[in-house]
């Protein structure tokens, strides 16, 4: 195929802050990578936009399969909340209230009837 360009797996992209391996970041209004390493603000770096990872989650929160995960960038985790934030993916795991972590595919998914 004459047009393609790569997989997209894994993006270098140029985050506006710093962020440490195997935090997520937001980059504009709907693309969200994982950093595979450290990457520092404004140099390029290697982010995971697909597949399944393990991230931060809201602690007091419980998570069940199949729920829809949005990005908090203030606290570097995700949550279930919709309210001014982008959803970045689906569970694929439980997670309990309490816990730290929450294992997710990525990818943007639509709200519910829209």
């Amino acid at each position: 195929m004459k047009n393609f360009v790569q997989y997209g797996e894994h993006l270098t992209l140029t985050p506006a802050a710093d962020v440490s391996a195997g935090t997520g970041y937001l980059f504009g209004a709907g693309l969200f990578g994982i950093a595979v390493n450290d990457a520092k603000n404004g140099v390029a770096n290697e982010f995971r936009t697909e597949g399944v990872v393990e991230i931060a989650k809201t602690s007091a929160l419980a998570i069940s399969v199949g729920d829809r995960v949005f990005w908090d960038a203030a606290n570097k985790v995700v949550n279930k909340t919709t309210t001014a934030q982008v959803c970045v993916g689906v569970a694929v795991e439980a997670a309990a209230n309490p816990s730290g972590t929450v294992k997710i595919k990525l990818g943007a998914y639509l709200p519910a009837a829209t």
